[in-house]
């Protein structure tokens, strides 16, 4: 009699989960659907600040305020050189200027709501009320050899990717250059005076990956980059190497920032090689495909000579498969070699939902496949997993009225919503 041998295991097949397999984050009904949208909220102006304005235009502000031209040139080197914005601390300012300074020259333009420390001090993430109570996040994060800083463009967002707490807040409204750039000055100030563990540093780097799609804010954006990068008085004079501007794929925005002629990264927040899934997973992509997008990608590296950042959050079971990667590395490469730096981006883990990290076995998978195919790529190290993270998290989180605020180390609680789009606090060391 013949013993009958056991039928062999055929390698399961792994589940593969979409986008619309569940209600997009934040949803308030389950029949919930993304919904693109370029048109505020709240259309009220932010007041005039001398960010806002070239140098000339400040020397002009300040002259038909009554006061000498050559006062604009002091007031900006405050600001730019010494990140202040109060009167009080300029001691070259006659008293008669300290009033127009407060209303016409450096009004107020953000305020502190909220201040979360993570990572033993090295990250701390803020929500700032901005003049009419929109608000908005930024995270500073010190490294060994750099600090960054991931600003806000846009008060909400209206690119509605479902996995994005920002996104499903909707637009609320653009942010002005001066409200983005009151952001840096902040953050300047507080590496200056050691607010990060490790005592004082400088802040040397800028991306564009917080709350909002910054092409869709193109010409705040775009005077930013140059207070950024434009020597002082007229800026900060950092390097535009060290300055990222990301996008979901907004490609004739790409191709007019690539005539700019400022040389700074772009990032593009791809998530998925096949219009398949990315129709469902960036909603943006029913309007400009993801062959449009990389060919975009490649134009901007023509023209800059910088190489183009391709993020790529890892979800499980949705776009982490090895035939996504293979498919990554293809369309990348017969675009042409070198233009491109992958960055997969481990996903907050979010225990019950779709939108959940990848495991690491399948990232290692991931990566290798990219590589072996001679594609340039680096994981990015995560930060802010023990407070609220990404973007929309902490606005969502005072919004519900879940989080006061903390000066010291979050305690570690349950894992956060899924990371943004732009992924917010997870923009960071390469490693």
């Amino acid at each position: 009699m013949k013993t009958a041998l056991p039928t062999p295991e055929l390698p399961r097949k792994r589940r593969e989960v979409r986008p619309t397999d569940q209600p997009p984050e934040g949803a308030l009904t389950p029949d919930a659907k993304p919904i693109l949208s370029f048109t505020a909220k709240r259309r009220g102006k932010a007041p005039s600040h001398i960010a806002d304005l070239t140098q000339a235009e400040r020397r002009a502000l300040v002259k038909d305020a009554g006061f000498p031209a050559f006062r604009a040139d002091q007031l900006s080197r405050h600001y730019f050189e010494h990140y202040t914005a109060d009167p009080a601390l300029m001691s070259d300012i006659p008293a008669s200027m300290h009033e127009a300074i407060r209303s016409t020259f450096m009004p107020e333009l953000v305020t502190e709501v909220v201040a979360q420390r993570a990572d033993g001090g090295l990250t701390i993430k803020h929500l700032w009320e901005l003049y009419d109570g929109a608000r908005v996040e930024s995270v500073l994060m010190r490294y060994t050899e750099r600090t960054t800083l991931c600003i806000s463009s846009q008060a909400g967002c209206g690119m509605a990717c479902p996995f994005c707490a920002t996104g499903q807040m909707g637009l609320t409204r653009n942010l002005s250059t001066a409200e983005i750039i009151d952001q840096v000055r902040m953050a300047q100030k507080a590496c200056e005076d050691g607010v990060l563990e490790g005592g004082p540093t400088r802040l040397s780097n800028i991306v564009f990956m917080g709350m909002g799609e910054p092409m869709a804010n193109y010409r705040a954006v775009v005077n930013a980059l140059h207070r950024l990068i434009d020597p002082s008085p007229e800026g900060f004079g950092m390097s535009a190497r060290n300055v990222t501007v990301s996008t979901v794929g907004l490609v004739p925005a790409i191709d007019k920032l690539a005539a700019e002629g400022l040389p700074v990264t772009l990032a593009v927040s791809l998530h998925a090689p096949d219009d398949d899934l990315r129709d469902d997973l960036i909603p943006i992509n029913s309007r400009w495909k993801v062959g449009e997008l990389l060919d975009a990608a490649r134009r901007y590296f023509v023209a800059t000579g910088r190489r183009v950042s391709i993020e790529y959050a890892l979800i499980k079971d949705m776009n982490d498969q090895p035939y996504r990667a293979q498919l990554l590395a293809d369309e990348l490469n017969k675009r042409g070699k070198g233009w491109v730096h992958v960055n997969p981006i481990p996903l907050n883990p979010t225990p019950g939902s779709i939108w959940t990290a990848s495991t690491r076995r399948a990232q290692d998978e991931f990566v290798a496949i990219l590589r072996n195919n001679g594609i340039s790529t680096t994981i990015r190290d995560t930060r802010g997993s023990d407070i609220d993270g990404a973007c929309g998290q902490l606005a969502t989180a005072v919004k519900e009225g879940g989080r006061k605020g903390s000066s010291s180390d979050a305690p570690a609680g349950k894992p956060q919503p899924a990371a943004s789009q732009q992924q917010g606090a997870n923009t960071q060391e390469n490693r």
